[in-house]
């Protein structure tokens, strides 16, 4: 921080007023137009060669490893949320969604979240390197002892006796026969009804060609004895 000048003025409005350092601050602006145009290059040499521009990583970086929590993809769920008007514009700020505050972006969707926290830009801009940590002798072995305990801990608890196996097997199998008797019930029902249908409309198919047949022979003998209107009634209501 800059010296606090204090003004030897005698008196007057201004003599409480912070003094600043105008080389310091210049120096500073000097470095920080100088540290532009150099990321401006390298920006600019990276997009010739086609490549993304990633911001150099700081000395005391840590190298990854495995993530050792689980990602909760349910935190914002059911919840409301105060957003800026235009955050639903792009990724950049924060916005209705899974927001990072390290790179200030936010995703709509869980896969594009996940890319983004394994992705080089997040990596830099949390302090972290793309650079595995080699595993020593002694971290394997470990490793190996944990998987160990793992497995037998697993097996204790999925252990069954003979019995439980057999009758949950029997109990498996009568449920898939009654599951299939209960289908073949049903086949038949529909079987019978289809019968059913195609019997009634037969019958009624049969009743309608004798009407027909029957009215044949009635016009047949009307006309035989010299009427020609049938037997019907000619009188009018």
């Amino acid at each position: 921080m800059a010296e606090k000048k204090t003004s030897s003025a005698p008196g007057g409005d201004t003599g409480f007023r912070r003094q600043w350092d105008r080389e310091e601050y210049a120096a500073k602006a000097r470095e920080r137009e100088a540290k532009e145009r150099a990321e401006g290059k390298l920006r600019a040499e990276a997009k010739a060669a086609g490549k993304k521009y990633y911001a150099p990583v700081a000395d005391d970086a840590e190298m990854i490893s495995a993530r050792r929590e689980r990602i909760n993809f349910e935190e914002n769920l059911n919840k409301s949320q105060l957003v800026p008007g235009s955050a639903a514009v792009g990724k950049r700020g924060k916005g209705a969604g899974f927001y990072c505050e390290a790179c200030d972006l936010t995703y709509k969707d869980s896969l594009q979240w996940v890319d983004h926290l394994n992705s080089k830009q997040h990596l830099v801009a949390t302090g972290k390197t793309a650079e595995v940590e080699r595993a020593t002798l002694e971290d394997v072995l470990k490793r190996l002892e944990w998987l160990k305990r793992q497995r037998e801990q697993r097996e204790k608890g999925e252990h069954w006796d003979l019995r439980k196996r057999l009758e949950e097997r029997q109990r498996l199998e009568e449920e898939e026969r009654i599951r299939k008797r209960e289908k073949r019930k049903e086949a038949k029902k529909r079987k019978r009804a289809v019968e059913i249908k195609k019997e009634e409309g037969a019958t009624a198919a049969a009743e309608q060609a004798e009407d027909v047949e029957m009215d044949d022979d009635a016009a047949m003998m009307a006309r035989m004895m010299g009427f020609s209107g049938g037997f019907g009634s000619t009188k009018k209501n």
